[in-house]
């Protein structure tokens, strides 16, 4: 199964609902809308069974980049890198 790391569309209304919900850091205010760093994002895998980002938005402006795609594995092996001797508290199926 491939995971995608999530992105900001042009739809963001830039009311910054997104960015205090993420685990990463990975949201930050823009030029114009808010981005995600693609390098911290992992989609919540290890800490929400879903995106909190996207749970959040009120305009479903995050969505999955399939530009970057990852595993599972992936995804968990950036939580850990993160939050080292700590277990993942909700991981995704």
């Amino acid at each position: 199964m491939s995971y995608f790391k999530y992105k900001i569309t042009d739809e963001c209304i830039n009311c910054g609902a997104c960015e205090p919900e993420c685990p990463n850091a990975a949201i930050s205010e823009g030029e114009i809308i808010f981005v995600i760093d693609p390098d911290k994002c992992n989609r919540c895998v290890g800490d929400f069974p879903s995106s909190q980002c996207a749970s959040v938005c009120p305009v479903d402006a995050c969505v999955p980049d399939e530009r970057y795609p990852m595993s599972k594995d992936e995804a968990l092996t950036r939580w850990q890198s993160t939050h080292p001797g700590q277990t993942p508290t909700a991981p995704e199926d």
